[in-house]
């Protein structure tokens, strides 16, 4: 098989698991690790009553820790595998594997990770998609190294050749590099089309340089869904209002307007002065249903009626996010999902 019969597909499409990261003592969770272990537990169940669910774990003692708080909030530990893995943090949309799907194999790619631009040790985290390799837990796969920092949040795509990001977090990745270069290596590497980039666009609290994960999802190839804010006087107004300008000017392969959904916007969630990242952009879609973040907030209802019409037929389930934006990330940035076919049996 050629690389060109290679695609990357839409989080839509079916998939074999979800792969996540179990929270530990040695992670930047430490200080509140029971709080953490909430979400993971929720996000955990919600997985598990519609497909497996991976889970990465530092030891055989966090193996059965974490296998214990799970039976003991009633998940079907049979949906549920183990993998050992040595890493950094629990970020796995960022280092975990990247995967194009061909007739009859995958290919996972596995671009730099350098801890967003430098801000964090990651060397562990760069190595994982390799340790998931000699794990044996994948089938009819190769890995693919690639010599070019890029994060999984970093990239939408419609499944069809398209994809979105944003051109702040590319340019802060790779400032000497053109554009023109950039694209190149994301339209060759990912076996896309066409880059669609977005110039607006922030959350306070959030140190991946504006990842599109939390500002614009792709819902259907037609269909678009974003972090919208409507005060006027927060903060992030005029730059949101900017992205929202900028989705609407934007047009499918067959030049007509996207169908657009704006998310309603959260009140501040601080910690101690500081403003954390909460964007209701930063679902999962997973077999059947999205998972969306929920923050104790009035527009988490809200949030979650835009979420069924722009996903008509999937169950809305909302999963408690507020101890993870405390690390200035939400539901999305700690899963990947794994296309169907790909988890060894």
């Amino acid at each position: 098989m050629t690389p060109s019969e290679f695609r990357f597909p839409a989080e839509w499409e079916p998939q074999s698991a979800v792969l996540i990261a179990w929270p530990h003592a040695g992670t930047d969770w430490a200080a509140r690790l029971h709080d953490v272990e909430t979400t993971y537990l929720a996000l955990v169940a919600a997985i598990a009553a519609r497909q497996p669910v991976l889970v990465a774990v530092a030891n055989a003692e966090l193996r059965d820790h974490a296998a214990t708080r799970l039976q003991r909030a009633g998940v079907d530990l049979d949906q549920v595998r183990f993998v050992r893995a040595t890493y950094d943090d629990t970020w796995l949309r960022d280092s975990g594997p990247v995967t194009l799907v061909g007739q009859d194999s995958f290919r996972l790619l596995d671009f730099r990770f350098t801890g967003w631009g430098g801000k964090f040790d990651a060397g562990n985290d760069d190595r994982l998609v390799e340790q998931l390799m000699d794990a044996d837990v994948f089938q009819d796969a190769r890995r693919e190294r690639i010599d070019f920092a890029l994060e999984g949040g970093a990239i939408e795509t419609d499944g069809d050749g398209t994809l979105l990001s944003t051109w702040r977090c590319l340019a802060e990745r790779h400032p000497d590099r053109s554009r023109q270069d950039i694209e190149a290596v994301l339209v060759e590497s990912l076996r896309q089309h066409r880059v669609l980039w977005l110039e607006h666009g922030y959350l306070e609290g959030d140190d991946t340089d504006a990842h599109i994960d939390t500002l614009a999802r792709f819902a259907a190839p037609d269909a678009i869904v974003y972090q919208g804010c409507d005060d006027p006087q927060d903060s992030h107004h005029g730059e949101l209002q900017a992205m929202a300008a900028e989705l609407a000017a934007l047009r499918t392969v067959e030049d007509t307007p996207y169908r657009l959904f704006a998310l309603p916007w959260a009140r501040p969630v601080l910690d101690e002065g500081r403003r954390l990242a909460a964007s209701y952009a930063n679902f999962l879609i997973i077999n059947d249903a999205v998972l969306m973040p929920a923050y104790d907030d009035p527009a988490d209802d809200a949030a979650a009626a835009v979420m069924a019409e722009a996903f008509p037929g999937r169950a809305i389930v909302q999963v408690p996010c507020r101890p993870l934006i405390w690390q200035n990330g939400s539901l999305h940035c700690i899963t990947m999902q794994l296309p169907a076919g790909l988890l060894r049996r």
